[in-house]
């Protein structure tokens, strides 16, 4: 019999694979939700939901908050003010940016969305216990965390050293 090879594993048990595709089952759920009610792209509501949170911030804290491209917050910061749904005021610290805020309007688009997300959050655990969810959830905030302290250098082909 040849020896198994310790180097390949099957697609489906690998588990930077399995939380891919978990949440991008889970974010198009939710984006189909978010724009059939709201009209809302899931670029444009994590942007609102990190403003909703936060306050007003810059483009450059909210590509940091939200892990998305520079072109992608820019396109959901600009479709957000053309909506009314967020404005723009002079970062008086750096005259070269911008704080994005949400308006009114966008406020109170954030509150009828919180309700809708807490519902599909439900939903989607209501299988774990309390006790699972807790612990699920800081599963996921050290993956996020090794995620950012992975040395992407070590992906490099260092020639079988």
């Amino acid at each position: 019999m040849g020896e198994t090879d310790t180097n390949t594993t099957r697609l489906a048990d690998f588990l930077p694979y399995l939380l891919s595709v978990s949440s991008n089952a889970v974010s198009s759920r939710i984006a189909e939700a978010y724009r059939a009610r709201f009209g809302l792209r899931i670029a444009e509501w994590r942007v609102m939901a990190v403003l909703g949170d936060a306050g007003a911030l810059t483009q450059r804290d909210l590509t940091e908050a939200t892990l998305m491209d520079k072109v992608a917050v820019n396109r959901a910061c600009k479709d957000l003010e053309e909506r009314g749904l967020a404005s723009r005021r002079a970062n008086e610290a750096d005259g070269r940016s911008h704080h994005l805020e949400l308006t009114a309007a966008g406020k109170d688009m954030h509150g009828r969305i919180m309700p809708l997300a807490l519902e599909m959050e439900e939903g989607l655990f209501a299988s774990f216990t309390p006790a699972e969810r807790e612990t699920f959830r800081k599963l996921l905030e050290r993956v996020r965390a090794a995620a950012g302290a992975l040395d992407p250098d070590m992906l490099e082909d260092r020639g079988g050293a």
